[in-house]
Formats: C-alpha cells, structure tokens, sequence
C-alpha cells in the first residue's frame, strides 16, 4: 500500500472511520481526519523541527505539501534538488493509514495544531513547531500543559542530583504541577519517578515512537508513566532515535512548560539547549547549583551567570513560574533568644568579655550607657540566665560561654 496510490478520498474515509469509533475522552472531530491523515504523512516524511518543510506546510498548507511531495511538482523554498530527491524518497514509503491504525491499536492518538487538545503554547516554535504529537496515555495534553514545569539534566548523576531531582518533581507534583522530561537515564528518570511516587502528574517527551520505549532499561517506568500520565512523542510509531533527535525533541520539553528548571548538567549537555529553547521561547530558565568543584554542576553554573534563576526546591519553582500568590517561605536562621532582647540590653551583653568577672562600671563603658542603665539591665540578663553576678562582678553563665568559645552568636 504505497504512498503513490489515489491519496485524497480513500485516507480521508479510512481516517474518518478510525476517528469517528475511537470512545472517551479524546474523540477527534470528524472533520479534521483528511488534516489529520496529511498531517501523518508529513511527520513520516520532514524530520522534527525542519523548518524549512514548516514553513512550507504553513504557506501552502498541508494538503498541497503532500500532493508535491507525491508528484514531484511544488517543493519549498531553498530545497536543494538532492534534499528534495530524499524528501520523496521517504513520501514513497509514507502510509498514513498504516501510522493511524498502529497507533490505534497500540492506543496511541495523533494530536495536531487546531485540535481541542493542541497545547497552543508549542505554536511559539512558529515553522519549528511539530507537525503533530503521537500522545499515549488518557489525560489531556493541552490541559496537563497549562501547569506544568521540565525537569531536566545529566544522565550519568550523581546521587546528589538524583535525589534534587527526586526531591523536587515530587514538591512540584504535591503542589499540582506536571513534571515534564525525557524519559532518559540520570535526572530525567529520577525526575519521572519522584513525580509518581507522590501521587503526581508526569510527562515524558521522546525522541522516538512512542509505541518504542527509549532507553530500553526505562520501559517499565516509561509503561508506568503511560498507565499514570503520558508519554508523548513528535515521530511516528516504531521510529528510533538519533542524537539530533534528541536535541530537537529539547526544543518541543521547553515549549511545552512554563519553565526548565536544569539538576546537573556538564558544559555540553543536551539539558542545557533545553535551557536556552526556554529563554528565547520567553519561558522561566532554572537552575540546581551543586559543588562548584564538580563537573556535572559547571554548566548549570555557566547558565546562573547568565539570565537564568537559582532555585533550591520546589516552593521556589513554584514561586516563580506559578500564579501570583504562590510565594516561596522567607529563608531565615534561626531566631535566637538574645535576638529577642531589646537593644540597650544586647549592647550591655555584648560589653562583657568572653571570660572572668568584670564590675559594671566596666561594662557600662564598653555599652556606651551609665552604671545605673548597665547594672539594670544585668539584673534583666540574669533573669534571663544570660549572666550571672559574683560579689561586685558580673560574667556570662556557662552557656553564653561556651557560645562565645565556639564561635557561635549565641543562645
């Protein structure tokens, strides 16, 4: 069943009867299965994020991109003749009736621009946007999307990264957010997993078919993450992955979110371009510091140079890219009894010395205050067991002492 064949009426149907008996919550509109089947063989043929086919497909529109693929007329602008020839080479072997009905079966659906379910947020890649996205999994994409935050870094973490990313995309899901990733090794599977073991939302954006978990060693979470949340995906069923697909499946985990927040990452690394999709799409960039001796945290650190925000845990995550009125706690020691005294009181304990008795005229001195005002106050620390009083001497209790010795500001 070659791409060749009389494409229009025959699609069109095929696609209108696969649309028409899906059942729940994600029925397509009948109308838009031949946009729909175009659309399918579109993602056969153009890889993720050319935006040359993109823009192509925006000002001709789908049905006579596909058409000129298939008889070799129209072809887009600034197409070298050999691109071309390897553009139709792969429009002879598309079948999106093949596409449609494995995904069918596998009970996955084909999500595309002006479906209820399109996040409208991924038109900001503009002609970089996906021709559509193979969704698996019950929930709303479009609705997920609209409260949602990318969680990204290193594969190969340490365990200081693993558990931040663990900590967080479960803050994150106790507060209502969806965690988004890659569904990778490292950072991205600790993130996936710490969202779900708190009862929370999660997504996982791949650079291959979604009916293909990727890396093998994640199909259980990836299944998981598909009974739970969804697994999301811009290639057609049974596709692999390559290296610039996944830099380019990057760019659909940045629009998708309000913000990236990045655990880990060494100077090139793939969480990185993530990163710097989300700032030039005007989205939140974020960043984990670790130790400024560890490889794995120098390009998070290289991106906090820069315009990105320095977070610690979820509240601040939330802070930032949530609504207003969803403040982080303020960050402060804590409160210390001898912060709690009245100024001229702290200055007469800070006028005595470490160790030995000193006679209050002495201390009143070194406050900068009378003998009466400094030998009242003492009376007021003693009954606060900041000091005690030998003879006509005072010193501090042993606590204070002790405080003092080791450096600290007190009790």
């Amino acid at each position: 069943m070659g791409a060749r064949r009389e494409y229009g009426d025959a699609c069109q149907e095929r696609a209108h009867q696969a649309d028409v008996g899906r059942e729940g919550a994600h029925r397509q509109d009948p109308d838009r299965a031949g946009e729909r089947a175009h659309r399918a063989f579109l993602a056969r043929v153009a890889e993720p994020g050319d935006e040359v086919c993109g823009r192509w497909i925006r000002e001709v529109g789908t049905e006579r991109a596909v058409r000129g693929l298939l008889d070799g007329g129209e072809r887009p602008r600034g197409v070298t003749d050999r691109r071309w020839a390897g553009l139709r080479a792969r429009a002879e072997r598309a079948d999106p009736e093949r596409d449609l009905a494995a995904a069918r079966a596998a009970g996955i659906r084909f999500v595309c621009p002006g479906d209820s379910e399109w996040p409208a947020q991924l038109d900001d890649l503009g002609d970089g946007r996906p021709t559509g996205l193979w969704v698996r999994g019950s929930p709303s994409l479009r609705m997920w999307a609209l409260r949602s935050v990318a969680l990204v870094g290193a594969r190969a973490c340490t365990e200081y990264g693993a558990h931040m990313a663990t900590t967080l995309a479960a803050g994150l899901a106790e507060r209502g957010w969806v965690v988004v990733s890659g569904g990778a090794y490292g950072v991205d599977g600790a993130a996936h997993r710490g969202a779900l073991a708190a009862g929370g939302a999660t997504v996982a954006v791949l650079a291959c078919g979604v009916d293909r978990p990727y890396p093998r060693g994640h199909t259980e979470l990836i299944t998981r993450i598909a009974e739970q949340g969804l697994v999301v995906g811009e290639l057609p069923p049974g596709e692999h992955p390559t290296p610039s697909r996944f830099i380019l499946r990057n760019r659909v985990i940045a629009a998708l979110t309000r913000g990236t927040v990045v655990v880990e990452a060494a100077y090139r690394s793939g969480a990185l371009v993530t990163a710097r999709a989300a700032q030039r799409l005007g989205r939140f960039a974020m960043g984990v510091p670790g130790p400024v001796t560890s490889g794995l945290s120098a390009g998070v650190h290289e991106l906090l140079r820069g315009e990105a925000v320095l977070v610690t845990d979820a509240a601040e995550v939330a802070e930032l890219v949530g609504d207003m009125g969803e403040l982080a706690p303020d960050r402060r020691g804590p409160v210390l009894p001898r912060d709690l005294l009245d100024p001229g009181a702290g200055r007469v304990l800070a006028a005595l010395p470490a160790r030995g008795l000193t006679g209050a005229e002495e201390i009143a001195r070194g406050a900068g205050t009378t003998t009466d005002d400094a030998v009242g106050r003492l009376y007021e620390l003693r009954s606060l067991g900041f000091v005690e009083r030998h003879g006509d001497g005072w010193k501090l209790t042993r606590q204070m002492m002790i405080s003092v010795r080791d450096g600290r500001p007190g009790c």
